[in-house]
């Protein structure tokens, strides 16, 4: 059996719920950057996510040259959505697109979380789409049910704030 080289992903986005492709995303990251660059930390992220770079308030462009310029970024493919394109369109990631690792995701899967949100509102199996941790997890707190959806109707998320004292978030 090959040696494998430590490596250390770092995935952000909503993972709202987390889907078998989310889970897929670190599979096929580690793969490819075991067989083509020494590992080191990187952001690892869908094609989709990578079009957020470009939407408006929602990055600052120094963070974004950091994580790109400093780490770099393993960029999973997924049907509809063109990274290359994104890339090309942006002079910013076109500057460190060396650092940019496109993976393509030899099998197409088109779980969407907010096609499972869809589905767990109308009261429909999502059975072998999510983990059966997290269908029991979304039953117990009753999320993504009509109801819940009233409850939380016209409220927004707020970008995360950096707070100057510690915040524990199992008090709040």
């Amino acid at each position: 059996m090959k040696s494998r080289i430590p490596l250390i992903l770092l995935a952000c986005g909503s993972f709202n719920p987390i889907t078998n492709m989310h889970m897929r995303l670190f599979e096929l990251a580690r793969d490819h950057l075991h067989q083509t660059v020494l590992p080191e930390l990187k952001l690892l992220c869908g094609a989709d996510f990578l079009q957020t770079f470009k939407t408006p308030n929602l990055w600052k462009e120094e963070h974004i040259t950091e994580v790109v310029e400093k780490f770099g970024l393993v960029c999973v493919s997924r049907a509809g959505s063109d990274p290359a394109q994104h890339i090309k369109e942006s002079e910013l990631l076109t500057k460190f697109q060396h650092n940019i690792f496109l993976v393509k995701e030899w099998i197409q899967n088109e779980i969407s979380a907010t096609q499972i949100r869809y589905a767990l509102r109308r009261g429909l199996s999502v059975k072998y789409l999510i983990p059966d941790s997290v269908i029991a997890y979304i039953a117990h707190h009753n999320i993504y049910t009509e109801e819940s959806e009233r409850k939380n109707e016209g409220d927004l998320l707020q970008p995360l704030k950096l707070h100057s004292t510690p915040v524990n978030p199992l008090n709040d």
